[in-house]
């Protein structure tokens, strides 16, 4: 079966709404994720720290140059993951139609080719 990948986005709006009531957030997303492992679907999921912890290594220039968090012309920022094990892309929508999010947030659906699909390189 294809993997796709559920990439959690949100926006400094959305974010700091799911702050605002982040034991409620967690408990229905520990819910939504118990019921993934149930249909058999999740393989992985990760949410990410504050984006002001991380750094950005740009590789614009002829030198990698590394920034510190946060990044204030990032309009979105990629929170977490789930990883699923589904039939079609209309599954992965469903259950991302299914995720806990807060207002303002968007789920973005990506296929995860697999391993024969990725071009080899002939030596």
């Amino acid at each position: 079966m294809p993997k796709y990948l559920l990439i959690m986005r949100g926006t400094d709006e959305s974010n700091a709404a799911m702050m605002a009531d982040i034991d409620e957030m967690m408990a229905t997303t520990r819910q939504f994720i118990e019921e993934m492992v149930k249909a058999g679907v999740l393989l992985a999921a990760e949410g990410l720290d504050d984006p002001g912890q991380g750094v950005v290594v740009d590789f614009s220039g002829e030198a990698p140059v590394v920034t510190d968090g946060p990044y204030g012309e990032t309009k979105e920022l990629f929170g977490g993951f789930f990883l699923l094990d589904v039939a079609s892309k209309q599954e992965a929508v469903e259950w991302a139609k299914r995720v806990p999010a807060a207002p303002g947030a968007k789920i973005e659906v990506r296929r995860v080719p697999g391993s024969d699909e990725v071009p080899q390189v002939d030596k």
